[in-house]
């Protein structure tokens, strides 16, 4: 009886706790789900809403949040550092970015850690996660990002502008594009100080590079009054607030008001170039973050810098990494250009591939605009070049700030010519004359920066020490990664024996030549220049055709110029009136390959032609001029052929070129630089069908399809 009694009375305990956990889990049931009513969705915000989904998912006791959620970017918080690190931690992702490629793999440490990373941002049962459960080197990055400075914005609705406040020394390294005005103090973008009563200027920070930094460096300028207290500063600031943000906007930003602040105003851009690029498929997200990014990069709910089109990274206090050397040499050549004694520097940038050299010519070029009016860039490298599409060398007078990539900036050189390939390995000769024959156009009244290829090797190698002889260079910046060097150093000794490809080095004095009649050949400076940003050289991380992807980005810039500077829907090529030039006066050349005579329109239509300007008149009779030689001569744009009506002996053209200098075009020269196949695809005919494109055609048959060359074969000796 009293075993019974006993497990009669286990019984009863165990039914009542049964009751109260059964009671817990209908109250869990009941529990409504999270208000998410004052969060803005966007694309940018995708990955933190999945992570704070799975962050949510599963717990045991879950609240409504708070009405004034807390926004969980930083960078764009509007409280004071003292407030926001007393009330929420943050925490840093890191991501790998480099000075000149493209980054496509994530952190290993991403699918983990930083998912438990994110959870201790995000409010859960109305107070923040206590973070015992992480590790001890999570806790300790997460309190030296909060110790960083933040960044205080507000954002115009009506006008669509956010006023930007930064102390000096601040850095916000960002994706995007925007209009950029200086309204107080001064900040630097890659190199170059904007002040305040300076023009806007559009800048671009595209995943394909490095990321645009936005440092203030102080809030002084030539023109303010140093006499002036700090209150007067304060008052200043705020008046320029008051001016360009509603009052409902400016409430809480002028608490933030430091007389030695950077006001800095952001607007949307919207260009022709913006809009077309964007409305390709292929490059929809040119102006966003890069996949790696977009795993990595934790976005914010409310941002106002996002909404002018600038998404804040975090994870590193500046976009450029720049090594001492690399200071070093811009600090030298700088001197050199300001110093009037020693005349105008003759700049050469070399080095090999994914090395730093197109970031190093602009922030040296920018950099330059700080002391001097103007600078001329010669450019020696086809297949990444900086002002024009691919497949032409140019000389360029450079007058404003280069605040973006390549694409972001085309424009109208001083003299181009067109070579028609992305290298020089099939005409060496005709390279280099390409090149004299620019060079007889310098003035040498202002500095220059000579841009070369990434080719150090064998014969490439012989092309720079020509370049250097022939173009009687001063400074030489070679550009090195890694413990080996690339190439040898182009020192004025190693000058002395090497040979190039066309030319020789000096010869010896002979014994009966005195000494002081033996003229010394001119020397130059070597700048050696250690990359040390992370991925130098390694191609790795990079899309396999991403040299193949940013010559169709300049190109596509390029024609960008056909469509309507107001906004509107994008037009294909086929939709613009072409141009009727006669084949009486206009010669044609295939510069890259052999074609026969009558073969030779049916290759040149519906390419990509340059518009070139001969020496002598051309005449001939009805049918198509076609030289026998490429000749060197001044291109003068780019166009596409549309057609060509052999009855009426009729080319149709269709280009951004104006009517005044297409007058000038005598000869069109066709060569391997194609058009961009998402061009072709992406533009609707009618009824539906796109011209030039074609589905009723066999690549089975023997020669269908492009020949295609593998150059990822190793050497025996690299296995």
């Amino acid at each position: 009886m009293k075993v019974a009694n006993g497990s009669c009375k286990v019984k009863g305990r165990q039914e009542k706790r049964n009751a109260k956990r059964k009671k817990k889990r209908s109250h869990f049931q009941h529990v409504p789900p999270v208000n998410s009513g004052p969060l803005s969705v966007s694309p940018d915000t995708a990955l933190a809403r999945q992570l704070h989904e799975a962050t949510s998912r599963g717990q045991a006791n879950i609240k409504r949040l708070k009405q004034s959620t807390r926004p969980v970017h930083p960078r764009s918080h509007v409280h004071s550092p003292q407030k926001v690190k007393s009330k929420a931690k943050t925490v840093t992702f890191p991501y790998a970015h480099t000075n000149g490629g493209l980054e496509f793999e994530s952190s290993p440490h991403f699918r983990q850690e930083g998912l438990e990373s994110f959870a201790q941002i995000v409010p859960q049962n109305g107070v923040e996660g206590s973070g015992m459960e992480h590790s001890e080197a999570g806790s300790m990055d997460i309190e030296a990002r909060a110790e960083e400075p933040l960044y205080h914005a507000a954002i115009d609705h009506m006008h669509s502008r956010t006023v930007l406040i930064m102390k000096q020394g601040e850095t916000l390294c960002f994706r995007g594009k925007c209009r950029l005005t200086c309204l107080y103090g001064s900040v630097e973008v890659l190199g170059f100080s904007i002040e305040e009563g300076q023009q806007p200027y559009p800048v671009f920070s595209p995943p394909t590079h490095c990321p645009l930094s936005i440092t203030a460096t102080g809030w002084y300028t030539a023109t303010s009054a140093t006499s002036k207290t700090r209150k007067e500063r304060r008052m200043e600031v705020k008046a320029i607030i008051r001016q360009h943000l509603s009052a409902e906007a400016r409430k809480r930003l002028q608490g933030e008001v430091d007389p030695d602040s950077c006001l800095v105003l952001l607007e949307p851009l919207n260009t022709p170039l913006t809009r077309f690029l964007t409305s390709l498929p292929e490059h929809s997200g040119i102006f966003g973050l890069s996949p790696s990014e977009r795993k990595v990069q934790p976005a914010a709910f409310d941002c106002p810098l996002s909404e002018v089109g600038v998404i804040p990274l975090q994870g590193s206090s500046e976009g450029l990494m720049m090594s001492q050397s690399y200071r070093d040499a811009l600090h030298t050549l700088v001197k050199a250009c300001t110093d009037e004694s020693d005349g105008c520097p003759v700049i050469l940038v070399c080095g090999a591939k994914n090395s730093g050299k197109s970031t190093f010519n602009r922030h040296l070029l920018n950099t330059l605009l700080n002391h001097t009016v103007s600078i001329d860039y010669l450019e020696c490298d086809l297949g990444q070049t900086e002002f024009t599409p691919p497949g032409c060398l140019s000389l360029s007078t450079v007058t404003e700030p280069l605040l973006g990539v390549p694409f972001t900036h085309q424009r109208t050189p001083k003299r181009m010519v067109f070579f028609g390939e992305s290298s020089c390995e099939s005409d060496l000769d005709r390279y280099l004359e390409s090149l004299t024959f620019l060079w007889r156009f310098y003035s040498r009244e202002s500095p220059i920066i000579i841009n070369t290829m990434g080719w150090v090797k064998g014969f490439g190698l012989q092309l720079l020490v020509d370049l250097i002889r022939l173009f009687s260079v001063t400074h030489v910046v070679q550009l090195n990664y890694g413990v080996r060097a690339q190439c040898p150093a182009l020192t004025p000794a190693f000058l002395q024996s090497a040979q190039g490809w066309q030319t020789r080095p000096p010869a010896p004095p002979t014994l009966g030549e005195e000494a002081e009649e033996h003229i010394a050949p001119q020397s130059h400076v070597l700048l050696s220049v250690q990359s040390e940003f992370e991925g130098a050289g390694d191609s790795s991380n990079m899309l396999c055709r991403r040299s193949n992807v940013l010559r169709d980005l300049a190109l596509l810039a390029y024609l960008s110029q056909l469509q309507s500077p107001e906004p509107g829907p994008m037009r294909p090529l086929h939709c613009f009136t072409p141009y009727q030039a006669p084949m009486s006066s206009v010669a044609v050349r295939v510069t890259h390959c052999e074609v026969a005579p009558a073969h030779t329109l049916y290759v040149a239509n519906a390419s990509l032609v340059g518009l070139c300007c001969l020496g002598e008149r051309v005449a001939g009779t009805t049918g198509p001029i076609l030289l026998s030689h490429t000749p060197v001569c001044q291109c003068l744009g780019f166009g596409v052929l549309r057609g060509v009506d052999t009855v009426r002996g009729l080319y149709f053209l269709v280009t951004p070129v104006p009517p005044s200098v297409l007058r000038q075009v005598n000869c069109l020269m066709l060569g391997g630089v194609k058009l961009p196949h998402t061009l072709l695809r992406t533009q609707p005919g009618i009824q539906g069908e796109r011209p030039y494109v074609t589905s009723d055609y066999s690549f089975d048959l023997t020669g269908a399809g492009k020949m295609r060359v593998f150059k990822g074969l190793q050497r025996r000796e690299h296995l």
